[in-house]
Order: C-alpha cells, then sequence, then structure tokens
C-alpha cells in the first residue's frame, strides 16, 4: 500500500530563483523542520534523514531532471519513495511550486496499521509546512540572489539546524562547507541585522510618510469645508438679501396718479380716442355720491349737465377735474 502526497505553493520570485533554490538540498536542514540530513555521495546521489513517525533513512538517486522546469528522485535503499517536484512560471516574480511524493510505509503490516492511524495525514500536514517554510525563506531573500544563504529565514526558530536535531553528517557536512564558517556567519549575522535595521528604517519613513500625506489630506477636506461653509454663508445672506428686497418691494405703497394709475384717468387721458372722451366728459356713475339707502332713478343721458358756478368750480377737487375732463364750453373757447 502506498501513501500519495501533493502540495502546491506560489513563490513570489521567478522560476529561475526558485529553482535555484530548491536544488540546494544540502540546505533543506536549516529551514525546515524534519530533515535532520541531506548530505552528497556525488552530483547524483544522495542521503537523507527525516523524522516523521520516526527516523526514516534512504538513499537517493536523482532522474528526470528538467533545468528551471522539474527535479526528481527516487530511493535506492532504505525508506521506499520518489518524489517529483514541478516549477511553473505564473509572471516574472510569480512561480507554481507543485510536489508529488509517493512512499510505501516500512515494517510491512505494522506500517500499514500505523498509516491506517494517521501517520500519512501527519505526513501530509509536515509537507506542507515545510513548503512554506520554503516559500518564506525565498520571500526574505534580496531580489534576484539564487543562494539560500542570503535569505534572513535561515536558521529559523523551528529549523531542525537552530534546535540541534541536524545528524553528525550532515554538522560535519556544514563544517567543510566554507559558507558555513564562523567568519563567513558572523559577516551574514552583520548583514542581517544592516539589513533589518535599513528595513526598519524603510518602514518608519513609509509609516511617517503616510501620517503627513494624511495630514495633508485631512487639512485639504478642512479647507475645502471652510470654503464650503462661507460659500454657504453667503448663499444664505444672499437669499435673505433677495427676500427682504422683495418684502420692500411688496411694502412700497405708491400715491395714486389720477392720469395714469386710474381706468377712467388712463382712459380720458388717450388721445384721440372718442371712447376716452365721451367717457372724460360724463360721469359713469352720476349717482354715486347719493346715499346708499336711497332707490333713485338714474338720470338720462340725455339730461343736461348742471352747470356749475365759478366757486362750485374752484371747490372741485383736481381729482375730479381730472376725471371729468373740460367741459365743451371751455373747449371751444
Amino acid at each position: 500500500m502506498m501513501g500519495e502526497h501533493h502540495v502546491t505553493v506560489l513563490v513570489p520570485a521567478s522560476v529561475k530563483n526558485v529553482y535555484a533554490f530548491f536544488t540546494h538540498f544540502h540546505d533543506f536542514p536549516k529551514y525546515m523542520h524534519c530533515v535532520r540530513e541531506v548530505t552528497y555521495y556525488d552530483s547524483q546521489r544522495s542521503h537523507w534523514v527525516v523524522q516523521v513517525a520516526g527516523k526514516q533513512e534512504w538513499d537517493a538517486v536523482n532522474e528526470n531532471w528538467i533545468p528551471e522546469r522539474q527535479v526528481g528522485w527516487r530511493s535506492t535503499k532504505g525508506l521506499q519513495n520518489r518524489g517529483t517536484v514541478k516549477f511553473t512560471p505564473l509572471g516574472a516574480e510569480q512561480t507554481s511550486v507543485d510536489v508529488f511524493i509517493s512512499h510505501i510505509p516500512p515494517m510491512g503490516i505494522v506500517g500499514k496499521i500505523a498509516e491506517w492511524l494517521g501517520i500519512d495525514s501527519h505526513f501530509q500536514t509536515v509537507l506542507e509546512k515545510e513548503m512554506q517554510n520554503f516559500t518564506r525563506m525565498v520571500e526574505e531573500a534580496p531580489r534576484g540572489t539564487a543562494d539560500p544563504m542570503m535569505s534572513h529565514y535561515l536558521f529559523h526558530q523551528e529549523s531542525a539546524f537552530t534546535r540541534g536535531k541536524t545528524t553528525e553528517r550532515q554538522r560535519a557536512a556544514m563544517k567543510s562547507d566554507p559558507m558555513m564558517s564562523p567568519e563567513h556567519l558572523h559577516e551574514r549575522e552583520i548583514v542581517v541585522a544592516s539589513e533589518q535595521e535599513e528595513e526598519t528604517r524603510e518602514k518608519e519613513s513609509r509609516r511617517v510618510g503616510m501620517e503627513r500625506r494624511k495630514g495633508q489630506m485631512q487639512e485639504a477636506v478642512r479647507a475645502q469645508d471652510e470654503i464650503l461653509r462661507k460659500q454657504r454663508v453667503l448663499d444664505q445672506q444672499e437669499i435673505r438679501e433677495r427676500h427682504e428686497r422683495e418684502d420692500i418691494q411688496k411694502g412700497i405703497k405708491h400715491e395714486l396718479d389720477p392720469v395714469r394709475d386710474t381706468l377712467g384717468g388712463r382712459n380720458a387721458s388717450m388721445e384721440r380716442t372718442a371712447f376716452g372722451d365721451q367717457d372724460a366728459r360724463h360721469e359713469r356713475f352720476p349717482q354715486h355720491q347719493e346715499g346708499p339707502m336711497t332707490a333713485r332713478p338714474l338720470r338720462s343721458q340725455k339730461d343736461e349737465m348742471p352747470k356749475l358756478s365759478e366757486e362750485e368750480e374752484k371747490a372741485e377737487s383736481q381729482w375730479k377735474n381730472l376725471i371729468r375732463g373740460r367741459s365743451l364750453e371751455d373747449e371751444t373757447k
């Protein structure tokens, strides 16, 4: 009975860099939790020690390698397993990594029982976490580098190296690695500390810049609100003044001009208008001065108008004279 496992992660880096990072098998114990050793016999053969449901050990040989596209291996001794890792570019700075691993549980029926009890599921969880560690290592490496030793995530608290869980052969291999010499590691710590300080300064600078821009935006909003408030005050004042002017205009009382502001006066003042002439010479309502409770027949229009004495003529108001108009006698003079 063979266990099958598949994990996919998206790494924010070019396929060239991701491929270069992953093929540093001997660096796995520096950032992976369960890998205790990856050492080389030669360029094609390696020895692996992994702690998953107990210590698992095997020799492997590379197979089906395609540069920047695929790597693969199969065990030749120890735990029976084989694997393939495929790299698919999704853009200039993003790569999909698919890991396929199959293995046969050890110890025959005992191994199968252990698998039925959930060890296989545990291995799937461990594999997913280790690939997340790989993704984080690549993310924290400087852009453009293909050396895992440049990543700040190496030697993190959960790695087998930091916990002192690597094998004696792995530690011996690291001692012979010039990148693991005390001098180089000290230089690396200085570089990492300097880069972290620079990153902290950049974050602080970005924070200050964001706060400054936020303050400028808030000030601009306040200034705009003040302009709008003043404009509203001016608009309201203009409306009030317009209403006051309208109220004043409505409240103005004009003195009526006897000629221009009365119907009879306008008609009487119309030149060469027969109706106006006739209306000006005769009263429309000759009995308007009579008592309102006295019923009197209307006087015939043929009745001669009584002639006013000179005193009465003088006593006539300007209003009545203008309404009545001049007499025929005066016009013929």
